[in-house]
C-alpha cells in the first residue's frame, strides 16, 4: 500500500466525518443546547484530523508534512475528548449545569488549540518530542476515550432500549479498536495493522451514518413532509 492509496482512505474518512457533522448539527439547531454542540465539533476534529493525516502522506516537504502529523495527533484527541465530555453530560442530573459548563470547556479547549498552534508554527522556544512517542501516548488516550464511549452508549442503551441505537456502542467500540490498530502499527509497523486500522474506522464511521440518519435526519424529514 502506498502513500496514494493511504491519502484515498483518509479522504474517505474524512469525507464520512464531515457528513457525520451535518447531521449532528441537527439535534443542536433544533435544540439550542449546548450538551449537542459536542457532536458535531468531534467530529470536524475528526474529519480535521484525517486531512491532516492525509496532507502529511502527499506533502514533500519534510517539515510541513511534520506539522501535519502533529496537527492531527492534536485534532484526534480533540475529537475523542469533545465526544466523551458531550456523553458525559447528556446524562439527566448534568443539565442543570450543562450549560455553563459546555461554554468553559469548549472556551479552554479552543484556548489549548491556539496555544498549540502558536508552538508548532511560531520560531520554536523548546524541541518538540518525537513524534512516534507522541503518537504513542496519543492513541493510547483515544482508545480509552473511545472505550469510556462504548461503555457510555451501551449503558445509556440497556437503561432505554432503542432499536435504532444498538449498533451505536459498536460503532465507537470499533473506533477504538482502529486506535488500537494504528498503535499496533507504529510500535512494530504491521501492515495488517494499518490496513485493518483503516478498513474498521471506515466501518465504524459507516455504522455512524446509518444511525444519525435513522435516528436524526429520517424522522426530521418525515415530521417536515407533514407539515408540507
Amino acid at each position: 500500500m502506498n502513500n496514494l492509496d493511504l491519502v484515498i482512505l483518509e479522504g474517505i474518512s474524512a469525507t464520512l466525518a464531515f457528513i457525520l457533522v451535518r447531521f449532528m448539527v441537527k439535534p443542536y439547531r433544533m435544540t439550542g443546547e449546548n450538551r449537542y454542540l459536542g457532536l458535531p465539533l468531534g467530529f470536524a476534529f475528526m474529519g480535521m484530523s484525517y486531512i491532516f493525516m492525509g496532507a502529511s502522506l502527499f506533502i514533500s516537504n519534510p517539515s510541513i508534512a511534520e506539522k501535519m502529523q502533529w496537527l492531527q495527533l492534536f485534532t484526534g484527541a480533540y475529537a475523542f475528548i469533545f465526544l466523551a465530555v458531550t456523553y458525559h453530560f447528556s446524562a439527566k442530573k448534568h443539565e442543570q449545569k450543562v450549560h455553563p459548563l459546555m461554554q468553559v470547556f469548549i472556551s479552554l479547549m479552543f484556548l489549548v488549540l491556539v496555544l498549540v498552534l502558536t508552538i508548532l508554527f511560531l520560531p520554536p522556544l523548546f524541541a518538540l518530542p518525537s513524534y512516534k512517542t507522541a503518537d504513542e501516548y496519543f492513541r493510547v488516550v483515544n482508545i480509552v476515550l473511545a472505550l469510556y464511549i462504548t461503555f457510555h452508549t451501551l449503558r445509556s442503551h440497556v437503561l432505554k432500549p432503542e432499536a435504532k441505537t444498538i449498533p451505536v456502542p459498536l460503532a465507537y467500540a470499533l473506533l477504538a479498536f482502529s486506535q488500537y490498530s494504528f498503535l499496533i502499527w507504529s510500535l512494530d509497523s504491521s501492515f495488517s495493522a494499518l490496513v485493518g486500522a483503516h478498513i474498521i474506522r471506515i466501518a465504524s464511521l459507516l455504522i455512524l451514518l446509518y444511525v444519525s440518519y435513522s435516528a436524526i435526519v429520517a424522522p426530521h424529514d418525515a415530521i417536515s413532509d407533514k407539515v408540507v
